[in-house]
């Protein structure tokens, strides 16, 4: 609902040896730290459950990513309430939405962060660990009772483990998920379904064999048209196909490796098998006509226009593409037509749900460290951002004011407060009246509360996700900074060229007999050379930490 996460998804470890080596893996952990001049307001005996409220008032900025559509209000009862709750303050910075990441850096770089540096993707990380300027927050996990009980309870350590840097230590807490959530798919005109006696497709060759049907019955139109293809061409289309075919992502998530659990090791995303395959798979819907060239890249205006004048019948979606933009486009053109979102199809990799368990997170500037209140600190960012009270408080608000339960303990909206359309015509807004539902404090938790704004429609199609196995993260390969400086110099041509050839393969224009040549072009570009480093750092972690 908030985000288009950052994606990475794991296999379990047992749950005692989660919490073990993740204390293990860092050069030290809270108890055995002197702390003692940094305990002012901090809870004596603050454990899982308690409610966290500093022992005297508090206060702690925070960089605050200001939402256009729910910008801030300093009267918001999320604020009163949080400090009448925990005594503290948090005292916002805040920075428009499209200019965060580069204020962010600004802020940091010139050592004038906030303590609290919210809304952070884990990339975002690399460039501030060399300077000192985060804190190691995998060290005072011992602060945290919440979080390392998620990690343990929900087995995500090998999640976690994708966040540690060379060192062995990581600096970002991120959002967690006890199951993952997929969002993005393909929508479908169920009513040509219907009419051409078709079957929802569950897999991408069922999908080729609906559209050939669909092109058959009506052979003016090009069956499949897609957006979210700009700046990215084909973007969503790629990464859905990428993550079907076992592959880390493509498109908009482009990853440059991807981990071969048969040999061992990392391979160029690129110039993979399992990538040739996906690419075979999009020219031949090319070469039938059943997908729209056009469709790598026109604009999102040019797609939507053409399911509604029924010139397309099968689109990318999203749970909110779907209800805000395709209805009401159709409803426009044709009410008789019906739309829905499908679950991913299914590809050679198998029923595997490829959305991540961690989302965007908190960095801790390490300022925070000498701060006679940094227990305090950590005690309030482990109750609001881990705990279910604190989650609940986040997401929903204040019980009898924005929310109400039933007598089983089911959450839903007071009747004059809206949110997404579950309240039309209420006076009220969650997010722009009250503070509530906001993305800098309210994401991650179990799927009751992460889906707790969801149609039923939506929630159908995560039971069919979560009813999949979920997708087993890469291990972790940290760089070095001269790595890290030395791949980045690669990273741009090698992209761009796969993008040039992803387009000169899907769409005709380049045969696959010049595969191999392809591949040789990359290793000019250094592939090669990038493959050597990403290994040999992820050997050395594991010889290291393991």
């Amino acid at each position: 609902m908030f985000r288009r996460s950052w994606r990475h998804v794991a296999t379990a470890a047992a749950a005692l040896l989660a919490a073990a080596s993740l204390v293990a893996c860092s050069d030290d952990s809270a108890d055995s730290q002197d702390l003692s001049e940094n305990r002012v307001g901090a809870m004596e005996n603050y454990a899982i459950g308690s409610q966290f409220k500093a022992t005297e008032p508090v206060s702690f900025s925070v960089l605050y990513n200001n939402h256009p559509n729910y910008p801030l209000k300093n009267d918001w009862l999320f604020w009163s309430e949080l400090k009448s709750r925990t005594n503290v303050t948090l005292e916002p910075v805040a920075v428009p939405l499209s200019d965060y990441n580069q204020k962010r850096s600004l802020l940091i770089g010139a050592g004038d962060a906030p303590l609290l540096i919210p809304k952070t993707y884990p990339p975002d990380v690399h460039a501030y660990v060399s300077s000192g300027a985060i804190l190691p927050v995998s060290d005072y996990l011992d602060l945290m009772p919440n979080l390392k009980d998620k990690i343990e309870k929900w087995n995500l350590k090998p999640e976690m483990d994708t966040l540690r840097q060379q060192d062995g230590k990581f600096y970002l807490l991120p959002g967690l998920h006890e199951k993952p959530w997929h969002d993005y798919s393909l929508a479908v005109r169920t009513d040509i379904l219907e009419e051409l006696n078709l079957a929802v497709p569950k897999t991408w060759d069922e999908l080729y064999t609906v559209l050939k049907a669909m092109k058959a019955a009506y052979p003016d139109v090009y069956p499949f048209s897609d957006r979210w293809s700009q700046p990215n061409p084909a973007g969503n289309l790629l990464n859905l196909l990428a993550v079907s075919y076992g592959l880390e992502g493509a498109g908009w998530n482009f990853q440059h490796v991807s981990w071969n659990a048969g040999t061992q090791k990392f391979e160029y995303t690129g110039a993979t098998e399992q990538y040739k395959q996906l690419l075979q798979y999009l020219n031949k819907l090319v070469a039938e006509k059943l997908l729209d060239p056009e469709s790598f890249t026109q604009t999102d205006d040019a797609a939507r226009q053409k399911l509604a004048n029924s010139k397309s019948f099968v689109i990318g979606a999203n749970a909110q593409a779907v209800v805000n933009d395709y209805r009401p486009d159709l409803a426009a053109t044709n009410p008789k037509a019906k739309i829905a979102k499908i679950p991913l199809p299914i590809g050679p990799a198998g029923e595997i749900n490829p959305a991540s368990r961690l989302e965007n997170g908190m960095m801790i500037s390490s300022k925070a460290r000498d701060s006679k209140n940094f227990v305090a600190m950590m005690q309030f960012v482990d109750w609001l951002w881990y705990s279910d009270a604190g989650q609940e408080f986040a997401r929903w608000g204040v019980e009898g004011t924005t929310f109400v339960k039933d007598a089983a303990g089911k959450a839903t909206l007071a009747a004059d407060v809206d949110m997404i359309g579950l309240n039309p015509g209420a006076p009220k807004h969650l997010q722009k009246d009250f503070g509530f539902a906001n993305g800098v404090f309210a994401y991650g938790g179990k799927p009751e509360l992460v889906q707790a704004f969801f149609s039923p429609e939506e929630q159908e199609f995560q039971q069919v996700m979560n009813a999949r196995t979920p997708k087993s993260p890469p291990p972790p390969f940290p760089l070095s900074d001269e790595e890290r400086e030395q791949v980045s110099l690669w990273e741009t041509p090698l992209k761009d060229h796969v993008y040039q050839a992803t387009l000169q393969f899907a769409l005709g224009q380049r045969d696959f007999g010049q595969w191999d040549a392809y591949v040789n072009e990359l290793k000019s570009k250094n592939m090669d050379a990038y493959l050597d480093t990403v290994n040999k750092a992820y050997e050395r972690y594991r010889d290291e930490h393991n």
